[in-house]
């Protein structure tokens, strides 16, 4: 005899608490509610219901998803979701023990920054027309960004006064409000220099700003902006790998590395805390060494 599907004022009650509590989005709620429907609908075909599940019911249900090739990230998300379900229906005393204590979540090896060679970073920084002063502010910006390693949000920020054209560094205010001097390399350097003097003053005009790449408006650009700009510069220099919002920096980082920078030299430009953060970049550069050797090696 089929198991009757009682599940969803359970659902309902868990969701409605979450929300009340940790003020969570509506993308996660309709997240949860996707998991643990689904889920129900698992333990229906297995002759159960939620409220009578045991540890092994949930292994199975994992093992499943794992047959079925689901990511372990989505997996993970789904265990999070059901280590909520189940600490909420013992709160509210439905079950007398929680049936995902001891189920370790799914091993996840972390993502490998995307990076670009070091012939498409040429090629991306080659693409504005620096005769115009927009593109000019792009091209300092794409130039600095790829020399010193900022942060968009870093980048977009930056000040006048933050940068010392005598001493060519840039100081940075990073994560935690920590204070960094990061060299600017002369290439950049040069350019900056060229759009303070040609690109700034045609683009602000008689406003006034203290704010170094400020936007058509003279006001701080947003990330939204400047992502959108350098995807019109990818598609340029021809350009076909998706890019990400730091995949300037990530290239920094690793081309650093495979030309022999210290970890810890690169750890202090990025302004990374801990060591372990900076680290994933060697296994990018191995990554690199790999495809390099398959490439060319005749016994690649």
């Amino acid at each position: 005899m089929r198991k009757k599907d009682n599940c969803s004022p359970l659902i309902d009650a868990f969701l409605d608490g979450i929300w009340m509590e940790r003020g969570v989005s509506e993308n996660t709620l309709s997240s949860y509610r996707q998991d643990l429907m689904q889920f129900n609908q698992w333990l229906l075909d297995q002759q159960t219901t939620m409220l009578a599940v045991r540890k092994n019911d949930i292994e199975a249900y994992l093992a499943f998803r794992l047959m079925r090739k689901i990511s372990a990230r989505s997996t993970a998300r789904l265990l999070s979701c059901l280590r909520g379900f189940y600490q909420y229906q013992l709160r509210e005393s439905r079950i007398s023990l929680d049936p995902t204590l001891d189920i370790d979540s799914p091993k996840m090896g972390r993502p490998l920054p995307k990076s670009l060679s070091e012939q498409d970073v040429e090629a991306l920084l080659n693409a504005p027309d620096t005769d115009e002063p927009l593109e000019l502010r792009d091209k300092a910006m794409l130039e600095l960004l790829y020399a010193s390693g900022l942060r968009v949000t870093e980048l977009i920020t930056l000040q006048v006064g933050q940068l010392s054209v005598n001493q060519g560094v840039v100081r940075v205010m990073g994560k935690g409000s920590k204070e960094r001097l990061v060299p600017t390399g002369e290439e950049a350097l040069d350019w900056l220099q060229r759009y303070m003097k040609d690109g700034r003053p045609a683009l602000l005009g008689a406003r006034m700003s203290d704010t170094m790449f400020p936007s058509r408006r003279g006001a701080v650009m947003t990330r939204q902006t400047f992502w959108y700009r350098i995807k019109i510069y990818a598609q340029r220099a021809g350009i076909r790998q998706s890019l990400s919002p730091h995949t300037l920096r990530h290239a920094f980082a690793t081309h650093l590395i495979n030309h022999g920078a210290d970890l810890r030299v690169v750890q202090l430009l990025l302004g990374h805390s801990d060591l372990s953060t900076t680290q994933i970049y060697t296994h990018v550069a191995k990554e690199r060494m790999k495809d390099l050797h398959a490439q060319h090696h005749p016994r690649g």
